[in-house]
């Protein structure tokens, strides 16, 4: 673990000011299957200070508030970033609530991914269908963002219910052209705000349940994807 650890207040701060720039979902876990999720509000290590957005009405909060330790996880891109939150308080001003807690002193950094991962064109982006987990009776067409052999990223819009963090939807189908459709197992990783005007969210999802035929699918994909942005490329140049 000490490869992943990080001191430097600094180096802490960086990754933090990341997170809340990025409006980038955390999840906040305590011991018993207690979680909450949120954003970061503010950081600030000269007060030794970290804020979390919050909702007054929901239940879970005081729960957490009284959990005897509570992790703190969320992603930036391939980075899984971790801290426990020590002295958690709530603050109401009537109109808003928060949650501050001690800045952090250790905080660890976890890089998800090696694989190479390609964008698709712009003129025939990939789809990835499931039936909603939440909503068994609504199917879902998601646009891929991007993909690798271990991953994708979806674009989930606001029309649509938010699907959580920790999730496993074990049958969907992915359609990479009009005429390669593949059974796939999605674990959602993490969800991440794109930014406000885009009206949805982004899905860091793995990849499970994947044979040898399919993964060759998928590298002849991301292979022929690379070749063809490259030679858009040159001759644009």
């Amino acid at each position: 673990m000490d490869d992943y650890r990080i001191t430097s207040v600094v180096e802490i701060e960086a990754l933090l000011k990341r997170l809340l720039d990025a409006n980038t979902l955390i999840t906040l876990s305590a011991p018993g299957g207690i979680s909450y999720t949120t954003m970061l509000w503010s950081v600030d290590s000269a007060r030794g200070i970290v804020c979390f957005s919050a909702e007054t009405s929901d239940a879970r909060l005081q729960t957490l508030m009284e959990a005897s330790e509570v992790v703190a996880v969320g992603y930036l891109d391939s980075i899984k970033v971790q801290f426990d939150l020590e002295g958690l308080v709530r603050v109401n001003n009537g109109r808003t609530t928060a949650i501050n807690a001690q800045f952090p002193r250790l905080l660890y950094r976890f890089q998800r991914r090696s694989s190479y991962r390609v964008k698709p064109l712009s003129s025939n982006f990939p789809q990835i269908h499931f039936a909603h987990p939440a909503l068994p009776d609504m199917q879902v067409s998601l646009r891929v963002l991007d993909i690798s052999l271990g991953g994708v990223a979806l674009f989930i819009p606001h029309t649509i219910p938010m699907v959580a963090a920790g999730i496993e939807i074990k049958r969907c189908f992915i359609d990479l052209d009009s005429d390669t459709r593949l059974e796939v197992g999605l674990i959602i990783h993490h969800v991440s705000v794109i930014n406000p005007e885009s009206q949805g969210a982004r899905l860091g999802c793995e990849l499970v349940g994947l044979d040898g035929a399919t993964e060759r699918i998928f590298q002849r994909y991301i292979d022929q994807t690379q070749k063809r942005r490259l030679a858009l490329s040159a001759a644009q140049d």
